[in-house]
């Protein structure tokens, strides 16, 4: 009986330090701050944050623009005049380099010259044209789907 009284007397003494470190550890985590914040003030500095974030990445994706401008009028005498897509991933476009103009091939891995002319070139934008028929539209038929 002995045995078992020192026995639990030396658990105690050992196990008490542990226990209550495990209750320390377990607890409800105290506020070191005021009863807490509102909703709305919560709401408020979420808002705030999501704000600076977005107007970080507006500002970065402008500056990218501008860095991008800079870098591209400066493009040593090389100008792209003209170019149309051929297939998936080929292309012929026309530059300009200096008073030669250059027709070029290019496909993944390649790039071909395909004409070369001194005699200047006139390149004409077609402007945009009605449509043949207005009531095909998507207005037209828009309006006529809704009764209008």
């Amino acid at each position: 009986m002995r045995l078992a009284s020192i026995t639990v007397a030396t658990l105690s003494v050992c196990v008490a330090p542990i226990c209550s470190a495990a209750e320390k550890l377990f607890a409800a985590p105290e506020s070191s701050g005021p009863a807490g914040q509102s909703a709305g003030a919560s709401l408020g500095q979420m808002t705030l944050a999501l704000a600076v974030v977005l107007i970080v990445v507006f500002a970065a994706a402008w500056m990218l623009k501008q860095t991008r401008k800079f870098t591209t009028k400066g493009g040593h005498g090389i100008e792209v005049l003209a170019q149309v897509a051929l297939g998936a991933k080929e292309r012929a476009v026309l530059l300009k380099v200096g008073t030669v103009h250059v027709l070029v091939g290019v496909a993944p891995g390649q790039v071909n010259a395909l004409h070369v002319d001194t005699a200047p070139i006139a390149i004409e934008v077609a402007a945009p044209t009605e449509p043949a028929h207005p009531t095909h539209s998507f207005q037209a038929i828009l309006k006529r789907s809704l009764g209008l």
